[in-house]
Order: structure tokens, then C-alpha cells, then sequence
């Protein structure tokens, strides 16, 4: 049985996609949005659990990997790139102190905009829950979101940074503008709250579990 189109994308390596993506193959992009679209929320989630704008600025994450998708000069520093842009725009809007609503329509086409196409990964999936990448919906995982949520804004972007992107010291100093020492300490330090947060529900599995 011939494969669609868009199958053939889904199993499409990261770096070809990329590729094609910046050589104007709408199907391409389509999919690496599609690929992306669960972490970028998930990120900004666990960034700022409290701002309710969050579909909106993960939009324009989007829109803005979509637009500049042609400069990336390697495909392989592309989630550091990626996420270099979540953090700006972050930022950006935490200094505006003012919610920027309907910055670009959940259902606008950013992309071959003279044919009036616009892609379906363009609809960001399920907004009204907290993205299942990486929470398993068990009581342990709800903790560790609440841990996580608790913890002060320089250490939380360095924890999410690390074990929910996977980036390195060296790009999380980068995107933080800060040294790779800094990154460090923060990081041990979120860690070792994170610890003592979650550590009274351990305590009480354990003593369940006996």
C-alpha cells in the first residue's frame, strides 16, 4: 500500500525535516510544527503555570520558528534554537506586564499565505489541559508539577531547561545569559528543593506500601 504524503513525513529524520522545511516544503514545516507544538506549550506551562495567555504566546512561538525557520544555519542545534525563542518571547511579555491577546488567530495561516493554505498543525492540541508529555497522571508526577511550580523563576527555567528540554549546561547558560557555574548551583539547588518538597509524599508511600 502506497504511503500519503504526510505519513512519509512522520517518519522523516529531524534534520531532513528541517531541510525541506527551509526550502519551502509546506508539509515539512507542517510537521515539525506538529512535532513541536506539545513541548512549546508544555515549556511555557511549566515556565509560569499561573498566566493564562499561554496558548497565545505558544502561537507565536510557532509562527516565529515557522518565519525563521531558513536561518537556522545547523539542524542539529535546533531544540537549543527552539527554545531560545520560547525564552525571549517569555520574557518579552513578562516585561510588557500586560496580556497581548489574539496575537496571531489559532486558525490564521502563517504559511504560503498568497495560496490561502494554512497548515492543520496550525491548532494547537488540547490547551485546556497540561501537556501529557513527560506526566504520566499519577499522583507522584502531580507532586513533582506542583514542586516545580513552586520553585523561584531562576531556578525553575534551569529545571525545566534541563530535564524537560534536555539541554546542555553550556545552552542553558546561554539562553539564561548566565555562566555555566550559575547553571550548576541553580540546578543542584532546584534539585535539592525539589527533594525536599516531595519528600513527605515519599515518606508516606513508603510507610503505605509496608
Amino acid at each position: 500500500m502506497k504511503k500519503k504524503p504526510r505519513d512519509i513525513y512522520k517518519n522523516m529524520e529531524l534534520d531532513e525535516l528541517i531541510k525541506k522545511s527551509q526550502q519551502d516544503d509546506r508539509l515539512a514545516l507542517e510537521e515539525l510544527i506538529k512535532r513541536n507544538e506539545k513541548s512549546v506549550y508544555s515549556t511555557l506551562y511549566h515556565l509560569d503555570p499561573n498566566r493564562t495567555d499561554i496558548p497565545d504566546i505558544a502561537q507565536e512561538v510557532l509562527f516565529r520558528m515557522a518565519k525563521a525557520i531558513k536561518n537556522l544555519k545547523r539542524p542539529a542545534t535546533f531544540k537549543f534554537w527552539l527554545n531560545q525563542i520560547i525564552t525571549n518571547l517569555f520574557y518579552d511579555e513578562l516585561r510588557r506586564k500586560t496580556r497581548r491577546l489574539n496575537t496571531i488567530s489559532i486558525d490564521a495561516p502563517f504559511l504560503n499565505m498568497e495560496s490561502g493554505e494554512a497548515p492543520s498543525a496550525m491548532n494547537i492540541a488540547d490547551t485546556e489541559k497540561i501537556p501529557e508529555e513527560r506526566t504520566l497522571g499519577s499522583e507522584l508526577d502531580k507532586h513533582i508539577k506542583e514542586a516545580i511550580e513552586n520553585l523561584p523563576e531562576q531556578f525553575r527555567i534551569v529545571i525545566v531547561l534541563r530535564e524537560l528540554q534536555g539541554l546542555s549546561y553550556e545552552e542553558i547558560a546561554e539562553i539564561t545569559k548566565t555562566s555555566m557555574g550559575t547553571v550548576k548551583s541553580r540546578l543542584a539547588r532546584a534539585r535539592s528543593r525539589l527533594q525536599e518538597e516531595i519528600k513527605p509524599y515519599l515518606n508516606h508511600e513508603r510507610g503505605s506500601n509496608e
